[in-house]
């Protein structure tokens, strides 16, 4: 009988979500920055920019500080991955790892939701005004958003379970 096949590490489960939650961001941002628009009136252009909505730069605040703290992470695991020392084994970044995955799933849900909600509130005046795909790509932005806080909201639950392994 042949043995089970090795299960993936949960650092290679680790890496793989926090890549993952990096380019949820990294698209989010892509779109939300380049999300304008512009109504032609005949006698001046109306256009609406994602600066101009107070939630979107919200969004975009959670999007810079998620990606900065995942970017720091998927170092650290790195880092882990290729060493695999016990003296490297990141028993210190535990705690770290707890308290930043928790704190920054909350940044980024509540981006998430400020965008969500912010759109769903603009969206039957600027549908009616023209602003269409305005609207579309803000929620496109903010849907990317939470698919990175679902992610980190994951990784939370895992670092929750390796804390008191090693405390």
């Amino acid at each position: 009988m042949a043995p089970p096949p090795p299960s993936m590490s949960p650092r290679m489960t680790v890496l793989i979500l926090r890549v993952l939650t990096f380019a949820f961001l990294l698209i989010s941002i892509a779109i939300l920055t380049t999300n304008t628009s512009t109504l032609e009136t005949g006698y001046e252009d109306i256009k609406i920019r994602f600066k101009d909505v107070s939630s979107y730069r919200y969004m975009l605040a959670a999007n810079v500080i998620g990606m900065a703290y995942t970017i720091l992470q998927v170092a650290f695991t790195l880092n882990h991955i290729i060493k695999r020392n016990a003296e490297t084994s990141g028993d210190g970044n535990l705690v770290f790892d707890f308290y930043g995955d928790k704190v920054i799933s909350y940044i980024l849900a509540t981006g998430a939701a400020a965008a969500l909600g912010a759109t769903s509130d603009m969206k039957p005046l600027l549908a009616l005004l023209g602003f269409d795909n305005f609207v579309s790509k803000g929620y496109a932005s903010a849907s990317l958003l939470f698919l990175g806080f679902v992610c980190t909201a994951i990784l939370s639950v895992f670092s929750s379970y390796a804390l008191p392994k090693k405390v």
